[in-house]
């Protein structure tokens, strides 16, 4: 077996873009020649993944799967949105889901080293999506969620969202019980995201801070140099309330209410003409792409590099 160095295993890194265990293997696979550690690792498809992983990946697929009331739900990422539509892709993300809510791996790191089948895991099959379909993807995020749940899927993966409810016997067991968890999770789907459920969820520390924040903008304001501080307390109190509309699920106005009623007010009202109670006890929502760069597509330049590479 060929003696395969430090420098060896860098120089093939630094061409292929690979880790450095991967690189390690191929140059033992083959005998230390680099040419033929290349083509092993671009017959892997690692390569091509590699050379791809800094490429915006910020398009792809929400996904939502329930079995047995364990519940997860994932995002996956992309460089393009045509590559969501792909049914293979699809496939792949509907197993990630099986193997989160049978394995419940803690993280993306764990996730990425289950079985996926066979002797492949997740990790390596991965790779391959990448090197078959040939755009850079990534595994984002998940989480997992037991007990009474609804989920709902906007725009074909655009805006996902799974909600837990903890209701009683009377409520659960009414014909419309269905219906109202429904609308929770329609309502999560069509607000912007929220950190909260309730307002007594939000830490102390926040609301402190917040506080700090109202106080210092009514000090700046020239019109209540002259108010008493109790009196600017009280317009601090009062404007905390928005604070809590605007990050706490059940303080938001429903969006099907005809007279203006809180979520948490159309949760006790549905709860009280099933002669029971409804509550929601948590909820996630992902937004495909939030936070992430996006793609800027520069048609001209494109165009331009077509034009002058003929």
């Amino acid at each position: 077996m060929a003696n395969i160095s430090a420098k060896d295993v860098a120089e093939l890194r630094k061409k292929t873009g690979c880790g450095m265990m991967e690189c390690k293997n191929a140059l033992v696979e083959a005998n230390g020649n680099m040419d033929d550690a290349i083509k092993i690792l671009r017959e892997r498809g690692i390569a091509v993944a590699a050379k791809k992983a800094d490429r915006i990946a910020a398009e792809g697929l929400v996904d939502i799967a329930i079995e047995g009331g364990v519940g997860a739900i994932i995002e996956v990422n992309s460089e393009t949105d045509f590559v969501a539509k792909n049914d293979t892709f699809k496939a792949f993300v509907a197993q990630l889901l099986h193997i989160i809510i049978t394995e419940k791996p803690a993280d993306v790191a764990a996730l990425l080293a289950c079985t996926y089948e066979g002797d492949t895991n997740v990790e390596a099959q991965l790779k391959q999506m990448i090197f078959t379909i040939g755009e850079n993807m990534s595994i984002r995020r998940f989480d997992i969620i037991e007990g009474d749940l609804v989920s709902y899927i906007h725009g074909k993966g655009s805006i996902g969202v799974i909600v837990k409810f903890e209701s009683d016997e009377a409520a659960a067991a009414n014909e419309g019980y269905a219906e109202v968890k429904k609308n929770i999770a329609l309502h999560v789907a069509a607000q912007a995201a929220v950190p909260y459920i309730a307002r007594e969820d939000v830490p102390a520390s926040v609301i402190e801070e917040e506080k700090s924040v109202l106080l210092a903008q009514l000090a700046n304001d020239p019109a209540n140099a002259k108010k008493p501080q109790q009196v600017l307390e009280k317009i601090v109190v009062g404007r905390l309330g928005k604070f809590y509309e605007a990050n706490c699920l059940l303080e938001q106005e429903y969006v099907k209410a005809e007279n203006k009623e809180s979520v948490a007010k159309y949760l006790e009202n549905s709860g009280k003409a099933f002669g029971g109670s409804i509550k929601v006890a948590n909820f996630f929502r992902y937004e495909k792409g939030e936070g992430l760069q996006k793609r800027e597509e520069d048609f001209a330049a494109e165009i331009e590099k077509m034009v002058n590479n003929k």
